[in-house]
């Protein structure tokens, strides 16, 4: 009889689970932005709602919840109830780093999130101004150890992919440089272009038009390939430096205990949005490659992510601003 009581117990959850799949959606979903409107965050947000609107038949409304390093949108997302209707596009910071600078236990992505796809991937680019007496990264890392501190790396904050990158390679090369943080990128690809600093870890959408012009050179860039409008400008891990691969991953992410229905709806709509070759050009535009993942991949990337940075976060004792 209690065999009978169990496998009744288990029918009811798989009905009620397809049950809920196939109602899922029946209203408003809201999709929480760590970031003000406008920076590449918030445009691929932008990107998938559109389209997961059109595909799913109820609107994705953004809203941008930024502040504490993304922490705000962090939190509300853990708190939020877990149907499906509330949902984050989530990146490096606010997902792994920012609990770590902020010294809260808030949240946990892998405790309060479940991971349902990645959506794109950002490659960083190193660059230097013409002043600059460097026409690669060779001969830059020599100017570094000539000159131990002359050089000033430009960081659009402290906890960004820019400047956890910058602290990796000034530990693993055992050199140094001054780190100038400002708020954003603008400022500090401002700063670049007029010399007041002399590199930084830029995203394309921002400084390719000054690398394209002249007004900034171009060394090395942080892809696992080669990138389509910087053909000659190589890897890292062309150059021999694999672990300089830092890039801002942007994904989309539920609270814990999301049934699994809708979450493998969600995947299953990023999955084929991702691959339209108009969406996949709105990303490259943005200078980043639309990537989605399975839940298992996106959740095994986060776990090396993590695993790779915290330990930097915590060498650099990294604060927040």
């Amino acid at each position: 009889m209690r065999s009978l009581w169990i496998a009744a117990a288990i029918a009811a959850t798989l009905v009620n689970g397809a049950a809920t799949a196939q109602e899922w959606p029946a209203r408003i979903v809201k999709l929480i932005v760590p970031y003000p409107a406008g920076g590449n965050v918030d445009s691929a947000a932008r990107i998938v709602a559109d389209r997961l609107q059109e595909k799913l038949g109820q609107p994705f409304v953004i809203e941008n919840k930024s502040g504490a390093g993304g922490m705000i949108a962090g939190e509300a997302l853990a708190k939020a109830p877990n149907d499906g209707y509330t949902l984050m596009v989530g990146a490096n910071g606010p997902v792994l780093f920012a609990p770590e600078i902020n010294k809260r236990d808030a949240y946990n992505w892998k405790r309060d999130f479940l991971p349902i796809s990645s959506i794109s991937m950002t490659p960083l680019v190193l660059e230097v101004h013409p002043s600059v007496k460097a026409t690669s990264f060779a001969e830059l890392l020599e100017l570094a150890k000539r000159d131990p501190g002359k050089l000033t790396m430009a960081s659009p904050g402290p906890g960004t992919t820019n400047h956890l990158l910058s602290e990796l390679m000034q530990s693993k090369l055992e050199i140094r440089w001054v780190t100038a943080h400002y708020r954003g990128n603008a400022p500090a690809t401002n700063d670049l272009l007029g010399g007041q600093v002399q590199f930084a870890f830029d995203q394309l959408s921002v400084s390719l038009q000054y690398i394209k012009s002249g007004m900034l050179r171009a060394l090395a860039v942080t892809s696992p390939h080669r990138l389509k409008t910087l053909p000659d400008v190589p890897t890292f891990a062309e150059l021999g430096y694999p672990d300089f691969d830092g890039q801002t991953f942007t994904g989309l992410f539920a609270p814990a205990n999301t049934p699994a229905p809708i979450a493998d709806k969600l995947n299953k709509a990023l999955a084929e949005i991702l691959k339209e070759p108009g969406v996949v050009d709105k990303f490259e535009k943005l200078g980043a490659e639309a990537l989605p993942m399975t839940p298992g991949e996106f959740r095994t990337y986060l776990d090396r992510e993590d695993a790779k940075w915290i330990p930097v976060v915590r060498k650099a004792n990294v604060k927040a601003d």
